[in-house]
């Protein structure tokens, strides 16, 4: 008999929680990364206002921003919909292929973000949509 058959396992798709959680942490280091070692009088980095230097930037820099400021705002969704589909029992398999796909989805949806393609971003991003609604009902009965 197992005597730990009472604790709870750390899947895929919890692995793939903390991976979202990452992801607004790896924008930002790209949307700041331009200002790394110059000073703020020559437009670098100002850490003393970092969000006031963050809206002054353009380019890809600001497009990593606002894809950080997108990968915050998607985070509560699949958060909830992993927990969801766990709590009801969802397919630990399917659960796990669809929260890879997610986490998939949303690197390629940050790629596209500061490589300025809009088309293929936003294309991204509902193909993000539909697999986190797909994880939020896995477990529906």
């Amino acid at each position: 008999m197992n005597t730990n058959s009472h604790l709870a396992h750390f899947t895929v798709a919890y692995w793939c929680v903390l991976v979202a959680v990452l992801l607004p942490l790896a924008c930002s280091l790209i949307a700041k990364r331009a200002g790394f070692g110059k000073k703020r009088a020559q437009g670098g980095y100002d850490n003393h206002q970092p969000r006031a230097w963050l809206a002054r930037q353009t380019g890809a820099a600001a497009r990593a921003n606002a894809a950080q400021a997108n990968s915050f705002e998607a985070l509560p969704f699949f958060m909830g919909a992993v927990i969801i589909a766990h709590q009801l029992g969802a397919g630990q398999t399917a659960l796990d292929l669809l929260a890879l796909l997610w986490v998939l989805l949303r690197l390629f949806y940050i790629v596209t973000y500061v490589a300025d393609q809009p088309t293929a971003r936003s294309a991204v991003w509902g193909a993000a949509f539909v697999v986190n609604i797909a994880i939020f009902f896995l477990g529906w009965r």
